[in-house]
């Protein structure tokens, strides 16, 4: 089933939803000085461009959010708000989108900036058919190049809306009875043709309060990108000739911050080591977290992760609330565009993660033509102090082509999760009977 496009206003209300919302709904949205807040207050989810997505999930917590589609970042999630079953809905993320797809080729003879020289919008956004959309395909105004003022444009389906499956959400067995539930999320995706290349272009949103961006790759090999040299590719065809040339994909997620409402937000690093002493059973490890009050780019490690954390807004429990970024898989990379400007002779990875004050010409990782500085890492060059917080999530997948690549390729993903931490004082969709388990359990209790 196909939705027409048309600007649309939700209001979201502090209360179970179920199933799909269209139209009209309402928004409360937690904010609070140095505390809960005890009344939620109303607000709108005005989109500009189409209806708003809202979908309530197996645990009955909701999200809410507007969509549009970017010429160059494609599909582009903005006002997002995550709603806890029973509680009133947060303000996550005031923008989502990619900020940058690098792909070089071990040759040295390619690379190809695919957002900001191609664009995931356009005529390279892809209409859905049934069998790419298992759920419900949402049709919008595409333009055929830029923002339509030249070359005009027509209405196609290209968004996918649908509610997927995610396994078990937890299983506990206590005093002969088992606690135990499936989860459910919103998964929300489009297709764009840039090059040989498909991608999939992927946000799930779960019913846990989690987002994952994710990048799946497909279409076909190059014909243009193959060497001689084994050293820089595989051979796909028959005996060890056809080496097509191994190559990387450079994906970076640009999210715009807005944690309990714009402003406030606050970026830590968690890390954790060996202190050096055994205790009884085990070696002992000692963790905590860091401030990080100015622009910076940071790097994976391990029992390392970031936050962003909004201080003036605390959980029942009085914690602040945060939501925790984890990097998982990844090739760490340097775009190519970014070793020109800041040196060719530092080929070593130039960040996982890098938090800049949010400026509204700052949209793309690199080649960014609308602003002074033109990569991010020039925007964190006056190192402003983080307030208005934007995170870049960088996130490489080294592609060594197989034999069964041809033709056409699996989908291959690259991505990272987003996971609420303390955004509630307990899961969202607690068991009846586990309501009072709430800090250190009685001896034998439950």
């Amino acid at each position: 089933m196909k939705q027409r496009p048309r600007r649309g206003r939700i209001l979201i209300i502090s209360a179970m939803i179920t199933g799909l919302i269209a139209a009209v709904v309402v928004i409360a949205v937690t904010r609070a000085s140095g505390g809960p807040a005890e009344k939620p207050i109303a607000t709108t989810l005005d989109c500009a461009q189409n209806q708003p997505i809202a979908a309530a999930l197996s645990s009955g917590s909701s999200w809410a959010m507007c969509w549009r589609i970017d010429p160059y970042s494609g599909l582009t999630l903005e006002n997002i708000h995550f709603t806890p079953v029973g509680r009133a809905p947060i303000m996550v993320l005031a923008s989502l989108a990619i900020g940058q797809l690098e792909v070089p080729y071990d040759t040295g003879e390619r690379t190809t900036e695919d957002i900001t020289d191609h664009g995931f919008g356009g005529r390279n956004l892809q209409t859905l058919s049934p069998t790419e959309c298992a759920g419900e395909i949402l049709t919008t105004h595409v333009p055929n190049f830029g923002d339509g003022k030249v070359g005009g444009g027509e209405d196609r389906g290209v968004l996918c809306q649908a509610e997927v499956d995610t396994g078990i959400a937890y299983r506990a067995q206590s005093g002969g009875k088992v606690d135990v539930a499936r989860g459910t999320a919103l998964n929300l995706s489009t297709i764009s043709k840039v090059g040989w290349y498909e991608y999939v272009n992927s946000y799930q949103f779960g019913a846990d309060g989690s987002i994952r961006p994710a990048l799946g790759a497909t279409g076909d090999l190059s014909p243009e990108d193959y060497t001689d040299d084994p050293a820089q590719g595989r051979a796909v065809g028959p005996g060890e000739h056809d080496h097509a040339a191994s190559h990387s994909h450079n994906a970076v997620w640009r999210l715009h911050w807005a944690l309990g409402g714009r402003g406030g937000q606050r970026a830590e690093q968690y890390d954790a080591d060996f202190t050096g002493e055994q205790g009884p059973k085990s070696p002992e490890l000692a963790g905590g977290l860091t401030p990080i009050t100015k622009e910076t780019t940071r790097k994976i490690a391990n029992r390392r992760w970031w936050r962003v954390v909004n201080p003036a807004v605390l959980n029942e429990d009085r914690h602040p609330i945060s939501y925790q970024i984890e990097i998982g898989d990844t090739d760490s990379y340097r775009f190519t565009d970014e070793a020109r400007d800041h040196g060719a002779d530092a080929p070593e990875p130039a960040y996982d993660i890098a938090f800049t004050e949010y400026v509204e010409c700052e949209r793309f990782a690199t080649k960014n033509r609308s602003c002074p500085e033109r990569s991010v890492m020039g925007y964190l060059r006056d190192q402003q102090t983080l307030d208005d917080l934007v995170s870049w999530v960088a996130v490489g997948f080294h592609h060594v082509v197989r034999d069964e690549d041809q033709s056409p390729m699996d989908l291959h993903w690259q991505g990272f999760t987003l996971l609420p931490r303390d955004l509630t004082a307990q899961r969202p969709d607690l068991p009846e009977d586990r309501a009072k388990i709430n800090g250190r359990p009685e001896p034998g209790g439950r």
